[in-house]
């Protein structure tokens, strides 16, 4: 017997239907690279993305067609999210910042018929451009081919329809070994996600919220942000240059609630706010993914009246996993207590699964003792089954994903990373984590950045080394780091070396690249080795 209710399927262009209705008055702001502002809003996307999509069909797009693009954060950008699935199509979003290996791989594997691209790209589109065997039409965004592109349309047309696990998003992870793999979201998942990110331990938008996302719109889905800030007919404003004092002027002067980036763009932004005296007076929600947050990074937000959602996810996971959300108890917490709490990578959302393994052990599953770290895995119904092309296997049927991080499972569920499984340092048998050596770290004054990895050792198998860069025009000692340090991790954990250097090799997200570092010190002796 089946139930009574409406069919209503679950796809994404719902989501735009319900913004330009429900809040089409919604400003849609964006700075561009050259320092030109655009004005638009929820109505005038859906009209455009209407238009684009009846302008790929005169391409010849048919529904299941990857369109991909190469941009930074606009409102055209954001159009094209909703363009690409209005004809049916699979948005594919690009990391420039890829290596030109990577970027050939990917466009090939998924077999592009379109890209979109902004004028700063067009060097690598030029260079790229014999080795895209796939793509037939290169559109640029910001020198009005985009907008005579979509011109001659008139936006008097329908969305594809189909059924709601059709798929409509592939983003590639950058990986550090190996090809990259296509990740492909299905509208359905997409959807469940967008309604969960409005929670208030998540994005916590509503119509008042105005939200300036610092995340690219090309990693990790733009953490879901597109979609859910249609859900709730948020403000968008959107920077094409992630300069701080940029950043800065545009949350004053759109007084911008929240924004979204990695611990990086945060640093970058105290420095800027340090040098000049600014403030972010109407900044409440500050949500922090990508890679763990120092202490002091929390503790400073927390203190400027910030709401901080430190949340754990990858591109696997659409990206939602986590969220440091408050405690039941959260009022009669300390305030050191909370700064704690809000540390640790949180909780999962309704939908969400969690569950760690032994690391030499798969099959053993560990308690949720608040002590015992294992290789974490999850599942749920926005998290990957398999990857993109490839083959269904035996672990379809189980759905529980390995996320390659190293975590700790507490009693109430919190999840506490402890690093990843290819970086966790192991010596005589124990696990250290590089994870909070470098937030330990980067707590020092004059520490700009600090990144630690394992050295060969006869005795103890491998032994920390920290590598630091220090804050331009500060100076600090190796052994005002080593006290700092010994004050908060346990003394066996204290590293065998520090080394200074001028800059930590980065990967194409942003993320300090462990592969790199370790080639770079892979000759590295330690004075009792």
């Amino acid at each position: 017997m089946l139930g009574a209710m409406q069919d209503f399927d679950l796809r994404v262009t719902h989501l735009i239907d319900h913004a330009a209705r429900e809040h089409g008055s919604r400003e849609i702001v964006t700075r561009w690279a050259d320092g030109s502002e655009t004005r638009t809003n929820w109505a005038g996307i859906r009209h455009d993305a209407l238009r684009m999509t009846q302008a790929l069909r005169k391409l010849g797009v048919q529904p299941g067609d990857r369109i991909a693009t190469l941009a930074m954060n606009h409102s055209r950008h954001l159009v094209s999210w909703y363009g690409a699935v209005g004809v049916g199509g699979i948005l594919h979003t690009i990391n420039p910042r890829l290596f030109d290996d990577q970027l050939e791989y990917i466009a090939n594997h998924a077999e592009d018929l379109v890209l979109l691209y902004d004028k700063a790209f067009t060097p690598i589109i030029e260079r790229m451009k014999p080795k895209w065997t796939t793509i037939k039409h290169f559109i640029c965004y910001d020198n009005g081919e985009f907008e005579d592109w979509i011109g001659q349309e008139d936006g008097k047309t329908t969305w594809a329809t189909g059924d709601e696990r059709d798929p409509c998003m592939l983003c590639y992870t950058s990986g550090t070994t190996g090809n990259p793999k296509g990740v492909l979201y299905e509208h359905r998942s997409t959807m469940l996600h967008a309604i969960t990110g409005l929670q208030p331990a998540i994005f916590d938008f509503d119509t008042r919220s105005v939200m300036l996302p610092v995340v690219p719109m090309f990693h990790a889905a733009s953490w879901g942000l597109p979609w859910a800030g249609a859900a709730a007919g948020i403000k968008f404003v959107f920077s094409a240059v992630n300069d701080a004092a940029v950043l800065c002027e545009l949350m004053n002067r759109e007084k911008v609630t929240h924004s979204a980036g990695v611990p990086t763009v945060w640093l970058a932004t105290f420095q800027h706010m340090d040098a000049t005296g600014t403030t972010l007076p109407t900044l409440r929600q500050a949500i922090i993914g990508g890679s763990a947050a120092p202490r002091f990074m929390i503790e400073r937000l927390m203190k400027a009246g910030v709401n901080v959602a430190h949340a754990w996810g990858m591109t696997e996971t659409s990206p939602i996993g986590t969220t440091g959300a408050q405690t039941w108890d959260w009022d009669e917490r300390s305030f050191d207590e909370q700064v704690t709490i809000k540390q640790m990578q949180g909780r999962v959302p309704f939908g969400v699964e969690l569950r760690t393994v032994d690391l030499g052990d798969p099959t053993k599953v560990l308690p949720r003792d608040g002590q015992t770290s294992g290789a974490l895995q999850v599942r749920g119904p926005w998290i990957i089954k398999r990857y993109f092309k490839a083959e269904a296997d035996a672990t379809d049927a189980e759905q529980w994903f390995d996320t390659g991080d190293v975590a700790i499972l507490h009693p109430d569920g919190t999840l506490q990373l402890t690093d990843r499984t290819k970086d966790v340092i192991k010596s005589g048998g124990e696990w250290i984590s590089s994870v909070e050596l470098e937030n330990a770290a980067v707590g020092v004054p004059g520490v700009a950045e600090a990144a630690a990895i394992g050295i060969y050792h006869p005795k103890w198998d491998e032994r920390p080394i920290l590598v630091v860069v220090k804050k331009a025009g500060m100076d600090v000692t190796k052994e005002a780091i080593m006290a700092h340090l010994a004050e908060r991790v346990a003394k066996w954990w204290l590293p065998d070396a520090i080394e200074f250097v001028d800059a930590i090799p980065h990967g194409a997200t942003g993320k300090i690249s462990k592969k790199d570092l370790r080639d770079q010190f892979r000759e590295y002796k330690l004075a009792d080795a």
